[in-house]
């Protein structure tokens, strides 16, 4: 590895503290000073003068975990200043053996389906990363759709004390292996079947292990209130520090609900509890479009529910359920099929036509099964605003590392994959230090990675350079596969990997087991 001194810059260190003009000194992977001093005569010298050296973006919120065995670079995540990615988010995941009807329930995940799993457990998957030398350190939740599916089948029924101490083993196998920590998405089937009793039970492991028990919760329109609640309970009665994933109000009538859930992640901490927030700076989100339908038309699995969905009298009943629906049609755009199709990039109300737009919903499941992705809109900026104010909240895409060029690069996929961090950088951050705080050191720790997201003597070397005056996020919802702007410097572990907006094909990330 090349010794760098990097000149010249303003050097924010990742802790909220103010910026200085300092020198950083890198060699053999590590920080190793930060100096008003002059530089050792053996550094690579590179004038920063101008613009802004900070810690890598830690992302504690993505999907990557199959996109990045099918192109390791994590190309749309390195080029906006990202260094390390947790996944396995959402209580997805990837860390169970090989199942049709598993792979089919986190389709989310899966944009490449040349990429085989040739693992059984998280250990092996983990291996699995090592080997395919990502080009960003990656850390690993553990899914409880795998965990649950895998011991409980698609059905509606609560776990036995048996089945909750089979998952709660091979969960407590995980943690030990380096998983920082448990996911779970209640909106997912076959988890909106889940019953308190199994998620108290899961999060007293998480906590016995010191790690982080994440959630996507029950719903995030009319229930979110409640469904917030629920997991501060469970935090309450288990000591585990939560994250409440991606905190948004969906639907004009339950803006506002936002502030009424932060009173209760308030409430919580002031009474001894560690819960955090996390959200990415977009008003549109991105899910599976089947999550769209009831929990009871899931059951059984995609194998399942999909040949019902042509049957008249299911189709009438999730009519009827949806006849209440927060948000409308023109506010839904199909942004990714499995195959070719024409409806991507348009909305369900352009695709109606005339026609009913739940009709086309229905037929898109029935043809795509859970191989069609949706974004959805009815969010508020001042909801947005406030959650990424509050101090309690960080900065996470919720996307995914995606390769423009590849087979990942696919339809017209959320543009936060590409441009989170420079657009919160640019459009809501007020005092760049704390934002950058909230980006870095903050989700590191949430995370448990103590030795990210700092610019210290003897930490990892993952670090950016932006220039505040040219840093931007192009990405737009009809054309996303476009690269941040003004990152010209992005080191992973001491190795320069992008440089003059460039990427270089070095390879350094780690795989990050806790």
């Amino acid at each position: 590895m090349t010794a760098l001194a990097l000149t010249g810059g303003l050097v924010i260190d990742g802790t909220g503290a103010p910026g200085r003009h300092e020198t950083v000194l890198v060699d053999n992977g590590h920080l190793t000073g930060l100096t008003t001093g002059e530089p050792p005569a053996h550094a690579r010298r590179v004038d920063v003068t101008g613009r802004v050296v900070c810690p890598g973006f830690v992302d504690l919120h993505t999907h990557s975990d199959l996109t990045l065995l099918s192109d390791p670079r994590g190309l749309s995540k390195i080029h906006q200043g990202v260094t390390t990615e947790v996944v396995g988010n959402c209580g997805l995941g990837v860390t169970g053996p090989e199942r049709a009807d598993l792979r089919a329930a986190v389709s989310y995940l899966d944009l490449d389906p040349a990429v085989r799993w040739t693992w059984r457990d998280l250990p092996g998957y983990l291996d699995a990363l090592t080997a395919a030398r990502p080009g960003l350190n990656v850390a690993a939740l553990v899914g409880h759709l795998v965990l649950h599916a895998g011991v409980c089948g698609f059905t509606d029924r609560p776990a036995t004390a048996a089945e909750r101490d089979t998952m709660a083993g091979l969960l407590r196998e995980a943690l030990d292996a380096g998983a920082v920590g448990l996911s779970t998405g209640l909106i997912y089937a076959p988890l909106p079947f889940v019953r308190d009793a199994e998620l108290r039970a899961l999060a007293e492991v998480t906590a016995s292990a010191g790690k982080v028990f994440t959630w996507h919760v029950r719903s995030y329109d009319d229930g979110l209130v409640d469904s917030v609640a629920q997991a501060v309970a469970v935090a309450r009665a288990t000591g585990c520090r939560t994250q409440i994933s991606h905190l948004a109000a969906v639907g004009r009538r339950n803006w506002g609900a936002v502030r009424r859930a932060l009173d209760l992640v308030e409430e919580a901490n002031a009474a001894g509890c560690s819960v955090g927030v996390d959200i990415y700076p977009y008003l549109h989100g991105n899910a599976p479009l089947a999550q769209l339908l009831p929990a009871w038309a899931q059951e059984g699995g995609p194998a399942t529910w999909v040949p019902t969905l042509r049957d008249a009298a299911v189709r009438a009943r999730i009519r009827d359920a949806w006849t209440d629906r927060p948000t409308t049609w023109d506010e839904v755009t199909v942004s990714w099929t499995a195959h070719p199709n024409p409806a991507v990039g348009r909305t369900i109300a352009d695709l109606a036509a005339g026609r009913d737009g739940d009709d086309v919903v229905l037929d898109l499941l029935a043809e795509l099964g859970t191989g069609v992705m949706m974004t959805a809109g009815g969010r508020s900026e001042d909801d947005l605003r406030t959650v990424l104010d509050h101090p309690d909240a960080v900065v996470a895409s919720d996307g995914l590392a995606l390769d423009p060029g590849g087979v990942t690069g696919a339809g017209v996929p959320h543009p936060r994959s590409y441009g989170c961090f420079p657009r919160y950088l640019t459009r809501y951050a007020t005092d760049l230090p704390d934002a950058i705080r909230r980006c870095t050191s903050a989700p590191a720790a949430r995370a448990g990675l103590t030795d990210r997201g700092v610019l210290r003597a003897g930490a990892p070397a993952d670090l950016v350079v932006f220039d505040p005056a040219r840093l931007g996020d192009p990405a737009t919802f009809t054309d996303p596969h476009q690269f941040a702007t003004g990152i010209d410097l992005v080191l992973v572990n001491g190795e320069v990997t992008v440089e003059n907006g460039g990427h270089t094909g070095r390879r350094a990330g780690q795989v990050l087991r806790t």
